[in-house]
């Protein structure tokens, strides 16, 4: 079985689709959290509403802190 070498746009279109395809995996995980996080904080609010997190909370642990508080 012979190799096939790929050149010029037959190349660029290989490697562009798997740019282009990891781009596409990554993005509903990595980057659209991180853009729209005032949409996730309320998420956070309606599910641990009804949460006591002292109850919950292993001891000798320290309280959940919300993650997308910046730092001061």
């Amino acid at each position: 079985m012979s190799q096939v070498r790929l050149k010029g746009f037959r190349a660029f279109a290989f490697f562009g689709g798997i740019a282009g395809l990891i781009g596409a995996a990554l993005y509903p995980v990595v980057i659209y959290p991180y853009l729209h996080i005032d949409e996730y904080k309320e998420v956070q609010k309606v599910t641990r509403a009804g949460i006591d997190q002292e109850t919950v909370q292993p001891g000798g642990m320290k309280v959940w802190t919300d993650p997308f508080d910046k730092k001061k």
